[in-house]
């Protein structure tokens, strides 16, 4: 939205985002169209995509059906006219990748954490970003989009707390621009895979969405409006510190990285569940280990599957209460444990919300997106705040 008294070149700024993203949500289209579907003159339009042309973010790829006159040309975004950086820093490695104006990986790069945190983490963050750098082709960059655990203030770039990695109020972000002289956005995980789900997953998302990610953590990311919602501390989502409900008092409970007892990432997370497993069978060392375990028909697997299905959808109940939203996606690893987790998820989440509310509420799995929801999410964000493409399609 503009403000009440813009100047020309906010104007002028505004206009040109209009009409970028009116032709990035078709993938092709006419001058034509782009004067009727953003309200502006035509030689406004045409002026406006001379300038796209010419920084080579549009191209014409052809000509269109004619409607009696003669034939328009049509236009379409350049997938490789920029490229971003993506950054995932989820334990236990560091990943980033060069990404195309489509969400397309170009290039990516894994590091591994090995027990470093603090400033070695940090460095470790700008080892990665320089490889990156060096190894991107023609495309101009566009920036670079952090994802990171913990509570950030994505508006400052700064880590305001991040216990795995000893860093507490880190100004990741004004470190990075500093270092690369390129925009950089800095957000929670969770919240940037919701991102990327949202804008990169299956083409119906509704305006309103909750993504919930189940791996060796637990958080979730809120849309709403179409726009990522971070809340008044940034922290919106943050349900895998919420405590619901009492754990089975058989199996030993290990303290949450944030020093509380119970935590929902203690008892539901995939972590937690191999824990809880490998109590009962030591052969059940790790997730894969677990999803075959139930695959195979395993009851104490199983039982721990269930229960820590049961917990989750006891927070996303209360998530379900507060936003009312009929649309909640499961991602992450533990969305391999199949049918059984997910009802259990699903039943839970109903009975623990009110029935008004959640009767028309669906919870399904995510697009699958191997590892890289995180750095593309953190891509995305950052080609809104560049080119002021909309995350809504």
């Amino acid at each position: 939205m503009l403000p009440e008294k813009a100047t020309h070149q906010q104007t002028r700024t505004f206009n040109q985002q209009l009409v970028l993203r009116a032709i990035y949500d078709r993938n092709e289209t006419s001058r034509a169209e782009l004067a009727r579907l953003t309200g502006l003159t035509r030689t406004s339009v045409s002026a406006l995509v001379g300038e796209l042309l010419r920084d080579g973010l549009v191209e014409e790829t052809g000509t269109g059906p004619s409607t009696g006159g003669k034939a328009p040309i049509l236009l379409r975004v350049r997938s490789d006219a920029r490229h971003l950086i993506g950054v995932d820093l989820t334990a236990p490695a560091f990943s980033g990748a060069l990404v195309d104006l489509r969400g397309r990986i170009v290039r990516s790069i894994r590091l591994p954490l090995d027990g470093r945190n603090g400033d070695e983490a940090v460095q470790l963050v700008m080892t990665l970003i320089d490889s990156l750098t060096s190894s991107n082709g023609a495309s101009p960059l566009l920036g670079i989009g952090i994802g990171a655990p913990g509570i950030i203030d994505s508006r400052k770039g700064t880590i305001r707390w991040a216990v795995n990695l000893d860093w507490a109020d880190l100004p990741l972000g004004q470190q990075v621009e500093q270092r690369y002289g390129l925009p950089t956005v800095v957000v929670n995980d969770s919240q940037a895979a919701a991102v990327a789900e949202f804008t990169f997953g299956a083409p119906s998302r509704p305006p309103n969405l909750v993504v919930v990610r189940v791996s060796r953590g637990i958080g979730s990311g809120i849309i709403l409006d179409g726009r990522l919602y971070q809340g008044d501390g940034a922290g919106a989502g943050e349900i895998g510190h919420g405590i619901f409900g009492e754990p089975d008092r058989n199996l030993q409970l290990e303290p949450c990285r944030c020093g509380r007892v119970g935590c929902l990432e203690t008892v539901a997370s995939m972590h937690a569940m191999v824990g809880f497993a490998r109590q009962l069978d030591p052969s059940i060392t790790d997730g894969p280990a677990l999803v075959a375990a139930v695959r195979a028909g395993n009851p104490d697997a199983r039982r721990i599957v269930v229960e820590a299905g049961r917990r989750l959808g006891q927070g996303i109940g209360s998530l379900i209460s507060v936003l009312n939203i009929n649309q909640v996606l499961l991602i992450g690893t533990a969305t391999a444990l199949g049918d059984e987790w997910l009802n259990a998820v699903r039943d839970q989440a109903k009975a623990s919300a009110l029935p008004q509310l959640s009767r028309e509420t669906r919870i399904e799995l995510g697009a699958a997106r191997d590892e890289d929801d995180v750095l593309v999410g953190a891509s995305a964000l950052l080609m809104t705040q560049e080119l002021g493409l909309s995350l809504a399609r």
